[in-house]
Order: structure tokens, then C-alpha cells, then sequence
């Protein structure tokens, strides 16, 4: 395990600015990770598996709530502002056992008035009645994944629902008594065209989703479409498919807050601004990460153990690691976060989530401004619109 001092100072330009305890602790929020799928997709880095024809929902929720219970002595006495189930494919298990996991979460960690309870579902995994006895557990926000609307697309994705599907899946979330629904869509797939991304985009709109994640494909290690690359589209009809998306999210009222979320007005998913605005979460699950902030400074990451044979094995503990993030490291991780959204942040919240004097970060404001990339505006600390676009290298200014 790493530790960290919270007495250690943080050297820049020879000034020491040492941590304080923090005066507030950020909202809290749960993620709950379902590793099982129909089918592993080609593009998938996240801890997904397929499932066997029958899953272990009884004793993976056992598994969940004593993972929780490992948890809760940092957390007592806090409310959970929303949740998150994410996967993998969470719409496989059935109410019965989702309802006895929120039940058993309940009666561990009070929920706030106002929670957000968000379920991450396929459309190949709807069904009416299910969907309708998911909302009447009190999960009032569906994340439906899309990606495309167009069959080539969708089988080379090695997606299990077709155009259909995903067009009437909107219409049984509403039915199901959903108001808060958004849609994943993908862009930059194989062989797409502006034409085609657009056409996507604009059937996405037509389903008057409350949010939609719009994001552009990209190949990540240990995946087959890393080892096995498709042709994708060139950088310049990249370019035109997002100048072209922007604009027509925008003409439709959809507002970009982060580099890849669009929501109509009121409707930005609490669960992400929370980790976009570096605030707390529990997470439980195979795989599952999490980040605690404590009173006396400290603010540690989590990781589960990550196979589920193994999380589901009582001879394994949950926790595979922890580690307490250093003074230095902490400027990179809160603004690795902040400065995706478009607005960014009060620059008063770095300290208030780290500890901080928001002097340390001097430098590199300083720097990162030149540079074009980092508005100039002291109460703030947002991106420049070029900043977006080369967030990597924006974040290269706070690296100590």
C-alpha cells in the first residue's frame, strides 16, 4: 500500500505550501459495477465479461454489499447523492436483485432527498416489464448504449441489437415511466462518413433523449480492434464530423458541458459532474475504482479486485489496492477532471478539494495561458476552446 503524509509540503519555486485538512467533505456518490455482458465488443477496454447462461446475481450482490460494508467507516455519517450502475451490461440482472441491492445500500448509507440513480442498459436487454419494475425501485435515469443506428456499423462494433431495437428502446423507457434518459453514440467508426454521422446523430436527437454522450471512437490497448485496427476515417472528415455534430447538438438545444456530454437545459448527469468537479465516490464491484477524501486531508483511490471469480471467491479480499495521493500528484488529478468540463470551475474548489493553496498552481497557470490553452480569467480555471481539443497537452503544465 502507498502512504502519504498529509503534513508534507509541496515544493514549487522553493516555497513550501503544505496540505490542510479540508473544511468540507465533496459530495459522495456509488458506483456499482456489473462485469457481465452478452458479448465482449471489439472497441471494450472496461472490465467486462460474457456471461454464462445464468449469472450470479444472488451471491454477487451478497459480494457487493459486504464490499460496501468494507467501506463504510469512511464514509459514516454521509449522504450518497447519486448512483451509478455501469458494466458490462447492468440490465442483464433482474429487479428482484437490483431491488435488494439498493435496499441493503439504503440501509447503510442514508440517500439524499433528490438521489440520482442512474442504470447503464442495452437495448439487445430491454424489456417492458423489466424496465418498469427498474423505475419503480427508484432508478429514475437510463443510460441507454446506442452507438450507431446503422446495421454495418453496429456489426462491426460487434453490437447485439440492431437499428430497431435501439429506436423503440427510447420509447419503452418512456413508457416505463423514464423522463431522464441518455443516449451513447459513437462517431468515427469504421468507414463513416459525414453523411452517416450526422444521420446518427440527427435519429439520436429524434428520440428526444434528455442527454447524449457523443463521443469518437478510439482504439485502446488489450482490445481486438487495437490488434486488428478497421480503417477508420481520416483526420480531416473527423474534424467536419465534430464541427458538424457541435453545431447541430447546439441547434437543438443540447449544450455541451464536457468534451463529450450534451444536455438539455438542467439535465447534466449529477453522478459524472461529481467526478468531473473531483468530488468523492464509493466503488464497489468487480473492478470497481473509487476516490475518499478524509477530514484530516488525506484522499486515497481505491481499486476492487478486478475478475469476478475472484471478487465472488470468499478466500480474496475485495480491495486489490489503495493509495493515498501525494501533494504533488494532486494538481494533475483534480484538474485531469475540472478542465474537461467546458465551463470548468470556480478556481476557489481547488483548495476547498484538495487542501491546497491554490498558489501552486501559479506556474503553471501562468504557462498554460501563454500557451493559449488555459483561459486568462483568476476565478476560474477553465480550458480555451483550443485547450479542449489538446487537453493532454494542456495538463502537461501541472506535472510536477
Amino acid at each position: 500500500m502507498n502512504t502519504d503524509s498529509s503534513a508534507s509540503p509541496l515544493i514549487l519555486g522553493g516555497a513550501q505550501t503544505p496540505r490542510a485538512a479540508l473544511p468540507d467533505l465533496p459530495p459522495l456518490a456509488l458506483y456499482i459495477h456489473i462485469p457481465w455482458c452478452v458479448r465482449k465488443c471489439p472497441y471494450c477496454d472496461f472490465n467486462s465479461h460474457a456471461a454464462s447462461p445464468t449469472l450470479p446475481e444472488e451471491e454477487y450482490v451478497d459480494a457487493l454489499l459486504a464490499d460496501l460494508d468494507q467501506d463504510l467507516h469512511a464514509v459514516y455519517g454521509r449522504e450518497l447523492s447519486s448512483i451509478f450502475f455501469g458494466g458490462g451490461t447492468p440490465s442483464l440482472f433482474s429487479a428482484l436483485a437490483l431491488g435488494r441491492l439498493l435496499k441493503g445500500v439504503e440501509q447503510r448509507i442514508a440517500f439524499a432527498s433528490d438521489i440520482e440513480i442512474t442504470l447503464e442498459a442495452n437495448p439487445g436487454t430491454f424489456e417492458q416489464e423489466k424496465f418498469t419494475a427498474y423505475r419503480a425501485l427508484g432508478i429514475n435515469r437510463l443510460s441507454i448504449g446506442i452507438q450507431s443506428f446503422q446495421e454495418q456499423k453496429l456489426k462491426a462494433l460487434g453490437r447485439i441489437h440492431n437499428g430497431d431495437e435501439a429506436i423503440r428502446a427510447a420509447g419503452m423507457a418512456r413508457q416505463a415511466g423514464f423522463d431522464n434518459f441518455n443516449l451513447d453514440l459513437m462517431h468515427g467508426l469504421p468507414d463513416q462518413s459525414l453523411d452517416d454521422a450526422l444521420g446518427d446523430l440527427r435519429q439520436a436527437i429524434a428520440m428526444k433523449p434528455t442527454h447524449l454522450s457523443w463521443y469518437q471512437l478510439t482504439l485502446e490497448p488489450n482490445t481486438v480492434f487495437w490488434n486488428q485496427p478497421p480503417t477508420l476515417p481520416e483526420d480531416d472528415t473527423l474534424w467536419d464530423i465534430q464541427e458538424a455534430g457541435q453545431a447541430l447538438l447546439a441547434e437543438h438545444g443540447y449544450s455541451q458541458y464536457e468534451v463529450s456530454a450534451y444536455a438539455q437545459p438542467g439535465r447534466a448527469a449529477r453522478h459524472n459532474l461529481n467526478y468531473w468537479s473531483f468530488g468523492d465516490f464509493i466503488g464497489i464491484g468487480a473492478g470497481a475504482h473509487g476516490k475518499l477524501s478524509h477530514p484530516d486531508g488525506r484522499i486515497l483511490r481505491t481499486w476492487k479486485t478486478r475478475l469476478p471469480k475472484d471478487y465472488l471467491n470468499p478466500a480474496k479480499h475485495y480491495q486489490a489496492g489503495e493509495k493515498a495521493l501525494s501533494n504533488e500528484e494532486l494538481p494533475f488529478e483534480f484538474l485531469m477532471n475540472a478542465l474537461r468540463l467546458t465551463d470548468g470551475v470556480d478556481a476557489a474548489l481547488f483548495a476547498q478539494r484538495t487542501g491546497l493553496d491554490p498558489l501552486s498552481l501559479a506556474e503553471g497557470r501562468r504557462q498554460a495561458e501563454q500557451s493559449g490553452l488555459l483561459q486568462v480569467e483568476p476565478s476560474r480555471l477553465a480550458a480555451t476552446a483550443r485547450g479542449q481539443l489538446f487537453l493532454n497537452d494542456l495538463l502537461q503544465y501541472f506535472l510536477i
